[in-house]
């Protein structure tokens, strides 16, 4: 297939474009870079170096012997957009190229539109350009689980069977998002969904649960195919800043009572994930929904875990709650269905297999790197807008002081 992935210069774009290169399909990586330059606003880095978009695609070809094409393009532009659908009329896009943390959509008004508008306008504009120069095209569409928030009763696939005043309906399960960028992937959602009724479209969105490590079998191939490892307040997911934090014997810093509970999923099922959906396209006019998951924990299951891998090697590691700057509920039922991808033949990781060779292990490898004073939340979900997000004064230990976040985006 010819496959355009956007925002392949990102933490699972990278990945996926050198996943499907391997596996022979004609790739076109796309990004605006602008991932790198919020980086340098929030005052974060990755935990692995990771090299330039133009480094990593001659690497990746002195090294497997296949292209990648490499285009640098912004979703915000429609004209830019249009053009370089028309110029490949791909098989499929795989759009991961959006704002994707929480955290930074809650800094300031101006951080919440900037996420909103990257993400809401960036996806319309491209599916205006699909209607133009690619109808036949499928769409695949990084989602999240969060769009559902955490309901009291099962969460399924994307659609619920309703039974109402004696009538029966299917309708899109109802979300309640946590954040402005979880509601940006809401809006995201619909907007796809009408597209397809209303164009004959054909899309598969992928709610994402949490993605813990960064090593596929191609990025293991040499230091420039690295993709990034976030450990921080702003980008950083909670399993890869609790192995940070375990590293440096820093505490592990649960927020609330770590009641928290949400899908997660190794790297490598995600890149994997991607990929059956891509070769098991939906029918034209059909949107359909994958929730993209394997295993669900607890906050504070995590934590025990990564402190129990930690004792295992004769180590010792502390837990520490601090106040949940997030609104969220702390104690919730959560059963979430993810039979789809399995039906297609994923064969899941388990965080079990994957925690110590292939997380704790790299944190190892590069702990030097660790900056502690980005452990501590500097984002505030009551507080949003309200001027500059300072850093917390350290609890128990005596860290330097976090940058403060500039609120103009």
């Amino acid at each position: 297939m010819r496959v355009i992935v956007l925002g392949a210069d990102g933490y699972l774009g990278w990945p996926t474009a050198m996943h499907l290169s391997m596996k022979g399909h004609d790739v076109i990586a796309a990004d605006s870079l602008i991932r790198r330059r919020w980086d340098v606003l929030c005052g974060t880095e990755s935990l692995v170096r990771i090299a330039g978009m133009k480094r990593r695609v001659a690497r990746w070809k002195a090294i497997s012997g296949k292209q990648i094409t490499w285009e640098r393009l912004d979703l915000r532009s429609l004209p830019d957009t249009t053009a370089l659908i028309a110029q490949y009329r791909p098989d499929v896009v795989i759009h991961f190229a959006e704002q994707r943390s929480a955290p930074y959509s809650m800094i300031s008004g101006p951080h919440a539109v900037e996420t909103q508008v990257n993400n809401v306008v960036g996806t319309l504009n491209l599916l205006f350009a699909l209607r133009e120069s690619a109808a036949d095209c499928h769409l695949v569409k990084l989602g999240t689980m969060g769009e559902y928030g955490t309901p009291n009763i099962d969460i399924e696939e994307g659609f619920i069977e309703i039974s109402h005043n004696g009538r029966k309906d299917r309708l899109p399960y109802p979300k309640q998002p946590g954040s402005f960028y979880h509601l940006s992937k809401v809006h995201d959602s619909h907007n796809i969904m009408f597209t397809c009724r209303a164009w004959g479209l054909r899309a598969t969105d992928l709610n994402q649960g949490v993605v813990y490590g960064s090593g596929t079998p191609e990025t293991d191939l040499d230091s420039d195919l690295r993709t990034r490892f976030d450990y921080d307040d702003i980008w950083g997911t909670v399993l890869n800043r609790f192995c940070a934090q375990a590293a440096v014997d820093y505490p592990l810093t649960v927020y609330g009572t770590g009641g928290q509970t949400r899908g997660f999923i190794d790297i490598r099922d995600t890149v994997r994930c991607v990929e059956l959906a891509a070769l098991n396209p939906p029918e034209r006019g059909e949107y359909r929904v994958f929730n993209q998951f394997t295993e669900q924990f607890s906050v504070g299951e995590l934590a025990l875990r990564v402190q129990a891998a930690r004792t295992a090697h004769g180590l010792e590691t502390s837990i520490e709650h601090l106040p949940n700057p997030r609104t969220e509920m702390e104690a919730h039922y959560y059963n979430a269905k993810h039979q789809r991808l399995l039906d297609l033949g994923l064969q899941p990781h388990s965080l079990e297999d994957s925690l110590i060779d292939r997380v704790i292990g790299l944190v190892e490898r590069h702990k030097k790197r660790i900056k502690p004073h980005l452990f501590a939340p500097r984002v505030d979900w009551r507080f949003g807008g309200r001027g500059d997000i300072k850093a917390p004064a350290a609890s128990r230990r005596t860290v330097p002081t976090a940058p403060s976040i500039s609120t103009r985006s």
